[in-house]
């Protein structure tokens, strides 16, 4: 008796209904997706459901690093009227995410005060690219169509889960908050 198994990944692709599949799951909006908090464990991004949220990815060793200090402001000034910033760091560009998450943390924390949540490390391109980050580009397409370009890419995400913006990674904190406020 000769016993065959077959595999496969069903790639992300879209139906006619809006629909999207990612590895053998449906991805109906971005409250179907789940990540990785700092510690591996999953966390639903349906906890986010009515709220306003800045997705980034970010690197600490990278020239917009400093953009830490403008995301904290935002989330300062916010974060009480629903609004809450998810920081993904991604050492995909020039490896300027090195180190473990928990020194990433620790940088982040001493060199920016930072308190908004940060994530487990991605990968935002290519193969391995996170189902998150994945979604976010087919959603809303940058200069270079869905590819993030570098770190610190940014994503706004209104109350219902719908992704309203997609900012360069030279658009700074301050930049985005005009179209932040008319989400609150």
């Amino acid at each position: 008796m000769t016993l065959i198994i077959i595999l496969f990944t069903i790639e992300l692709k879209e139906m006619n209904c809006g629909m999207q599949f990612l590895k053998g799951r449906i991805i109906m909006g971005i409250y179907d997706i789940a990540v990785k908090d700092r510690s591996g464990a999953d966390v639903s991004l349906s906890e986010y459901k009515g709220k306003v949220l800045l997705i980034v990815n970010t690197a600490t060793g990278c020239g917009f690093t400093p953009q830490y200090e403008g995301l904290q402001k935002l989330y300062d000034a916010y974060q009480g009227k629903g609004f809450e910033v998810l920081d993904f760091p991604c050492n995909q560009f020039a490896g300027q995410a090195p180190g473990t998450i928990e020194e990433i943390q620790s940088f982040c924390t001493l060199n920016y005060g930072t308190t908004f949540p940060r994530f487990a490390k991605i990968d935002v391109n290519g193969r391995n690219a996170s189902p998150l980050f994945a979604y976010l580009k087919k959603q809303k397409k940058g200069a270079l169509g869905a590819t993030i370009q570098w770190n610190f890419t940014k994503f706004l995400i209104d109350r219902e889960g719908n992704v309203v913006g997609r900012y360069a990674p030279a658009d700074t904190p301050a930049s985005i908050e005009p179209d932040l406020l008319k989400l609150l």
